[in-house]
């Protein structure tokens, strides 16, 4: 026991938990504890919103598979997090928030820079918590960094109190605590495991549907080894982009709203639905008594709340993914039936692929696109580990469709939540966490107006994100709805031709270029991964390019629109 202040016992337990780094904005009612990191070796990158401190810790969770950290002071500082925070909720990502709050002598009293941040949060986080003395604060920070991390992975708050901060009490920083209510998952039962691999060895058109819950279980490996084993096709949620190389010839790309119609075509004709940490989102299955109608569905997800919520099906397995696909695939190597029914699968597959290759392949008019065009010269330009992450929007789903994923664990986007803004700062924490690869963020101008102030972290930090800005003067998505379903009405979705975004880039020290072709920007990434410098290039594209294929809301996969209307 050692009698220290709240705020280096804060200091002190993020070192016990190897936190390296976190991201934050100072302010009068968290100083105490930025005063520790003063003599601290944990890295500090000082954000220019609080937002995107919270995506910049919800970025670096992403690419580590460890909670990032964020921090800010009370008040506004605190709820500005907010965004970022319901993002990573959304996402079931792991962040930890640590804000401050005013002293606790004086709560209730309206207070300057006084919020309820516990009440707040408590519907946006796994866990919201007050300190109350100082010596609360090792269990709560050890027991949040748990809680973000056990089961579904997702968001904590921890709100500190200024007198809790400054004050010292005895107390053990080494504590290991938990708070009562949080279980461990559980390890799957033998029985589901063993019913769950019979399903798959009788099925005859087996389709695999992988979501973010693979990602988190980094449990790509054991997803590829089954789709070999059996095999099956493989298509992803939006969510779970990146958990199978798009390259592979099992791969049926993304399914859903901008998904492949080839994976839509295999998936209402398959026999079973083998889905893996997806939790069947109207996004991803559409007109949902339509979804996989003429199948029977396996699903595996670690959050029990999640089987049968949005559709039922006909065998469930509660465990993590890794744990799950790790004991399924011990009873398929039992089982061992191989009667040649899923290879005559494949071939038809195959046939089904090749179909719509036609229609939307990268030789096709959707692919020969001026932005499919620019995917496929970005995609030559950076080597297989480049980690991508999106701003919301027509850049978002243009990333779906053309850019293809190699290696696991390398596309970053906010689904759940659809937040523009969120890319940039995702970025900046993917690089920190992984600063060996490529990072590069695909922007629309509307969301690069909201976080383009992170050109000052990055170069000021000098974290090398090349942020490639697809520049229609619009809101795009919200243009192209206009244009379908509302008569080209156009109404608030210009945006003026400022600033200069070379010029804007230039300002903060960061090296800006115009692209005008795919070969320009090819070669500005390349120079950019070259020099190992922040770069932002500008690609004009034109306003009326609209995000192809596109299932409208309420619609089935049957009633995709193509260009020149529906297929």
């Amino acid at each position: 026991m050692t009698e220290i202040t709240g705020a280096k016992a804060v200091v002190k337990t993020l070192e016990k938990l190897k936190v390296k780094v976190m991201f934050g904005l100072p302010g009068g009612a968290i100083m105490p504890v930025y005063d520790e990191l003063y003599d601290s070796n944990i890295r500090h990158i000082l954000v220019m919103h609080e937002q995107h401190a919270a995506h910049m810790a919800d970025g670096y969770a992403r690419a580590s598979g460890r909670p990032g950290v964020c921090i800010a002071t009370s008040g506004p500082g605190s709820t500005n997090l907010i965004t970022g925070i319901a993002t990573a909720y959304m996402d079931s990502s792991p962040i930890i928030a640590l804000t401050g709050q005013v002293p606790t002598t004086l709560m209730g009293a309206g207070a300057f820079q006084e919020t309820d941040m516990v009440g707040l949060s408590t519907h946006i986080t796994k866990w919201a918590v007050q300190a109350k003395r100082p010596s609360d604060v090792p269990r709560l920070i050890t027991a949040a960094y748990k809680v973000s991390i056990t089961g579904r992975p997702g968001p904590v708050v921890v709100d500190l109190p200024k007198d809790v901060q400054i004050n010292a009490e005895e107390m053990d920083v080494d504590v290991d605590w938990v708070p009562r209510g949080l279980k461990p998952v559980p390890e799957p039962r033998p029985d589901d495991l063993r019913k769950a691999a019979e399903m798959i060895a009788e099925a005859e058109r087996p389709v695999i549907i992988a979501g973010g819950g693979v990602k988190w279980a980094r449990a790509s490996h054991l997803l590829m080894r089954l789709a070999e084993m059996l095999p099956a096709p493989v298509a992803t949620t939006f969510m779970g982009k990146g958990s199978f190389p798009e390259t592979h010839p099992l791969s049926l790309h993304c399914v859903g709203m901008h998904g492949n119609p080839a994976a839509h075509d295999v998936i209402q004709k398959a026999d079973l639905l083998i889905v893996i940490g997806a939790r069947f989102s109207d996004r991803t299955t559409s007109k949902m008594d339509e979804f996989g109608q003429k199948a029977k569905i396996l699903h595996i997800d670690i959050d029990a709340s999640e089987i049968g919520k949005n559709k039922e099906v006909d065998h469930a397995v509660v465990a993590s993914a890794d744990k799950a696909l790790e004991g399924i695939i011990g009873y398929l190597e039992k089982i061992a039936r191989n009667d040649g029914r899923k290879t005559q699968w494949i071939r038809r597959v195959e046939e089904i692929r090749e179909k719509w290759e036609e229609i939307v392949g990268d030789d096709s008019p959707v692919g020969q696109s001026t932005v499919g065009r620019i995917f496929k010269a970005m995609r030559e330009s950076t080597p297989p580990n480049t980690i991508i992450t999106t701003e919301v929007g027509q850049n978002q789903m243009w990333a779906e469709v053309f850019w293809r994923t190699i290696e696991p664990y390398t596309f970053i986007s906010s689904g759940g939540l659809g937040t523009m803004g969120f890319g940039f700062p995702a970025a900046i924490g993917a690089k920190v966490a992984k600063p060996e690869a490529p990072v590069m963020d695909i922007a629309g101008d509307g969301s690069f107006l909201m976080n383009e102030n992170n050109l000052a972290v990055v170069s000021s930090e000098n974290i090398p994100v090349i942020v490639v800005i697809l520049d229609n003067r619009r809101l795009g998505m919200v243009a192209q709805w206009q244009r379908m379903f509302f008569n080209r009405r156009y109404v608030a979705v210009e945006i003026p031709p400022v600033p200069d975004f070379v010029k804007l880039a230039e300002s903060y020290g960061v090296e800006g270029v115009r692209a005008e072709t795919p070969e320009e920007v090819g070669r500005a990434i390349t120079h950019a991964l070259r020099n190992n410098i922040p770069m932002v290039i500008q690609v004009p594209i034109s306003p009326e390019e609209n995000v192809y294929p596109f299932v409208p809301p309420g619609k089935s996969y049957r009633e995709v629109i193509l260009p020149g209307g529906r297929k």
